[in-house]
């Protein structure tokens, strides 16, 4: 199994929802949230489409097939540019963007640095990868695809966060 960007953001936020969306059962498609992030990824830098472009990149790293997906690349200045909702879970949306730019090391482009931009927040962090977020991603990879490989979904981690997932209906359909 491949591990994706989406992968990384997810053990980040809550290791259920990341063995939920690996096995298939994905439920984004009925969330008011994640439609809303969808527009503002569409809506909010519409000269982007001429002047940068979204990049898949692909990577092997110790026995594993690493993959994603960047929103808009500036191939010029070298800057992965992501676009979030709001910064709730800004933990998650930085351990993704370290993701891509190692993803773009690993194919021996040097030199990548990521912004991740709140349009609604009129925010933008910058991100950098630093050996120590290599190291930190090695091992990462793996702990997703020994939680990817189990056969029992992990439990319900009863955050705050939950209420604004996608997967809440699903996870708490005891206690509705």
């Amino acid at each position: 199994m491949d591990i994706i960007a989406t992968h990384i953001n997810y053990y980040t936020i809550c290791h259920r929802k990341l063995w939920l969306f690996a096995n298939s059962i994905q439920m984004e498609h009925t969330s008011d949230t994640v439609y809303d992030g969808k527009l503002l990824h569409e809506t909010s830098y519409p000269q982007r489409a001429e002047k940068h472009s979204e990049m898949e990149l692909t990577a092997s790293c110790n026995g594993l097939t690493l993959s994603g997906k960047v929103d808009f690349y500036d191939h010029k200045n070298k800057i992965i540019h992501e676009t979030k909702r709001g910064k709730s879970i800004e933990q998650a949306h930085t351990l993704q963007v370290k993701f891509y730019i190692w993803l773009f090391e690993l194919n021996g482009i040097e030199g990548v640095i990521g912004g991740i931009e709140y349009p609604k927040l009129r925010k933008t962090t910058e991100v950098f990868l630093s050996r120590t977020d290599v190291a930190f991603l090695e091992e990462t990879i793996q702990e997703v695809n020994t939680l990817l490989r189990q056969k029992k979904c992990p439990e319900t981690i009863n955050s705050k966060i939950c209420k604004k997932c996608s997967y809440y209906q699903l996870c708490y359909i005891d206690e509705l």
